[in-house]
């Protein structure tokens, strides 16, 4: 069986699904997600006709309607057709790979049984069996699958603009450089920039992210997102079959197939296990005759211990839950890039960040108004009418926060940058200035505004003062803005027993402002980046699993280094989501406790599935030698077993 799961659902037109290879042909879809009423699905689907078959002629030949002989012909029959998928694999799996796997185990035992003359079990080992694995192949392949269904949220046609003409065409045309129009409340098509045009986005499909985002001219939207209340006009950035959607998509199916450390030691003790199983029961068949011991009782055992000990239930003890885990992720904008680094996550320890449009927001805001000789409205009409000049992003800060808030300019004349030093502007006929405290040089400023400068910059605020050049009016103090859920994320993170840390490469002061705001543990400043994977590499030496948080490739060693690392807002950002282990498509904060939560909750399911299936092998083995376990019961507690380790496993679907 494990070889299954080294086969299953990829990129792929066709993949083996119980010995089956699964194509549209058969009722799968090209990436080879089963599709159809789940009794269609081949081996369960032969399973319900085998049974068809052997129950009622059971029934028959215990009421003496069939003779025996008869009755035994039908559960042939029923044993060839139930059998047949699942064989298949078998053989092909000692032919090709030469190795046995879980289905020779079961082959096995099936000859066994009919050798015994116990061709009631041996239909019951075949049916059981088979419908069993058709059940579990039709949820594995669906819950592998889900995530596609994403892609129903793309609008099928595009309205395409040309020559001025609009035309409603396949959204699969649309090539890059295309205009196309959307209108309100609908889906769009493709990647693409808006030309023209301003509205709402709900761009849950791609980021996990409910409220809507406000678009305008120049700004990205995505495939699948939804259109508000306004007509926009868009350029198309990519193809239908490349955009983010799309994209992201492919990267979560193919993380669903990489595997974790438990699966990959799992799956390496199955294929030493299974052999080892098929060598006991052997001998337990063979050897007995030679000291005299009766053939059929051992024999029997020995076919029994084929079932009890097929350690179905171990090998999907994890590639259930992570490949769950990582849809579900993915359906909440967190793309695990494979089962390893969500089995990481859920070892965190400590998690550590980058500062600057991590935690913040990488641009400044206005957070302090203080007048000395005027009002709050006087000094940032003033302010705002000398910054329409200037590039700087503190300029531009304050002249975001007037038009915000509704403040009008002054008429100004001459109004210019000086660099380094300020930004003027002649209003009314008098020369005023903004810039830092120390530009004022004429200015001699008291001590309670001396202690107010020193306060704000202990905040790792940028102060600008604002005046004459004889007088200052006032300060407006701008610092890099945190991000609105930052403080809660560390909060939630602390709350699950993981240590927070800021690495940045600004100074000691604005980082502590930083830190003492949002309530992180440690603090490293004056980093650059070689430092900063230095820092990773004595974190992981004080805790085993360290998560480090970037926003792009300048942070990319230090995420390389980390346990996982972690790319957030890397939405239409191929190198950042290369760069990481797992990548946010939004600016999210709150999706790092939850990608964490993913982790933990896959790992335990893991376990659990792990600890339940030893168990059961360990009960079973003992009554199989035993002679308590007969066939028909060891097949019933067997795929019991299983189906119960894929049903806890399902359970990060739910999450």
């Amino acid at each position: 069986m494990y070889t299954i799961y080294q086969k299953i659902i990829g990129n792929h037109r066709e993949i083996y699904l119980m010995g089956h290879s699964c194509s549209k042909k058969s009722g799968c879809d090209d990436d080879g997600a089963y599709e159809g009423e789940w009794y269609g699905f081949p081996p369960l689907r032969n399973a319900l006709i085998a049974a068809g078959i052997a129950v009622p002629g059971f029934l028959l030949g215990s009421l003496g309607v069939i003779p025996e002989p008869a009755v035994n012909q039908l559960f042939f029959v029923a044993i060839l057709i139930g059998a047949y998928h699942w064989a298949l694999e078998g053989f092909e799996e000692l032919i090709h790979e030469h190795a046995i796997d879980i289905e020779m185990l079961m082959i096995a035992a099936t000859l066994g049984a009919i050798v015994l003359g116990l061709w009631e079990e041996a239909a019951a080992l075949v049916i059981l069996y088979a419908a069993a694995e058709g059940v579990e192949h039709i949820t594995y392949a669906r819950t592998r699958a889900s995530i596609r269904k994403l892609l129903d949220l793309a609008p099928k046609e595009a309205v395409m603009i040309r020559n001025k003409a609009e035309q409603v065409v396949p959204a699969e045309q649309l090539e890059v450089g295309d205009l196309f129009l959307v209108k309100p409340g609908a889906g769009i098509p493709t990647d693409g920039i808006i030309v023209k045009g301003r509205s709402s986005i709900n761009e849950a499909a791609v980021t996990g992210e409910s409220v809507p985002a406000e678009k305008q001219e120049g700004m990205k939207v995505f495939a699948a997102t939804v259109n508000g209340e306004g007509a926009l006009t868009v350029r198309a950035t990519a193809t239908f079959s490349d955009n983010t959607l799309t994209r992201m998509i492919h990267m979560v199916e193919e993380a669903q197939e990489q595997k974790g450390k438990t699966q990959a030691f799992i799956e390496k003790f199955g294929r030493k296990y299974t052999p080892a199983v098929f060598l006991v029961s052997l001998i337990l068949i063979v050897v007995p005759p030679f000291f005299g011991i009766p053939f059929d009782e051992l024999a029997i055992r020995g076919v029994v211990l084929l079932v009890a000990a097929a350690p179905c239930a171990l090998v999907m003890s994890t590639p259930v839950a992570v490949a769950a885990g990582i849809g579900s992720a993915g359906k909440h904008g967190i793309l695990i890039k494979g089962g390893i680094h969500l089995e990481n996550l859920g070892k965190t320890q400590a998690v550590a960040f980058d500062k600057t449009g991590t935690l913040t927001t990488g641009t400044p805001g206005v957070t302090d108004i203080i007048p000395l000789n005027g009002d709050d409205p006087a000094v940032l009409r003033i302010a705002y009418t000398i910054e329409r000049c200037s590039d700087h992003p503190i300029g531009r800060a304050i002249v975001k926060h007037a038009e915000t808030g509704g403040i009008q300019p002054y008429e100004a004349v001459d109004a210019c940058a000086l660099p380094g030093q300020a930004a003027t502007a002649i209003i009314g006929g008098t020369p005023y200035f903004a810039g830092r405290p120390e530009y004022f040089t004429g200015v001699s400023l008291d001590a309670g505004t001396r202690r107010t400068i020193d306060w704000l910059r202990a905040e790792g605020k940028t102060v600008i003062s604002v005046g004459t050049e004889e007088e200052i009016l006032g300060m407006i103090a701008v610092r890099d803005q945190v991000r609105p859920n930052a403080k809660t994320m560390i909060e939630e993170l602390h709350a699950m027993g993981i240590a927070t840390i800021m690495l940045t490469g600004d100074n000691g002061i604005t980082a502590r402002a930083v830190a003492a705001d949002l309530g992180i543990d440690d603090i490293r400043s004056d980093l650059k980046p070689e430092d900063k994977t230095a820092a990773i590499e004595s974190l992981k030496e004080k805790y085993s699993a360290v998560v480090m948080i970037g926003d792009g490739i300048n942070d990319a060693p230090a995420l390389a280094r980390a346990t996982v690392g972690i790319a957030m807002g890397t939405v239409g950002t191929d190198a950042a989501i290369e760069a990481a282990d797992v990548a946010l498509m939004a600016d999210d904060l709150s999706k790092v406790p939850e990608a964490i939560a993913f982790g933990k909750k896959a790992l335990a399911v893991s376990n659990q599935n792990i600890v339940f299936s030893l168990a059961v092998l360990a009960i079973m083995i003992p009554g199989a030698l035993l002679g308590v376990l007969g066939i028909a019961a060891a097949v019933v507690f067997h795929e019991g077993s299983e189906l119960l380790a894929v049903a806890n496993g399902l359970r990060m679907v739910k999450r």
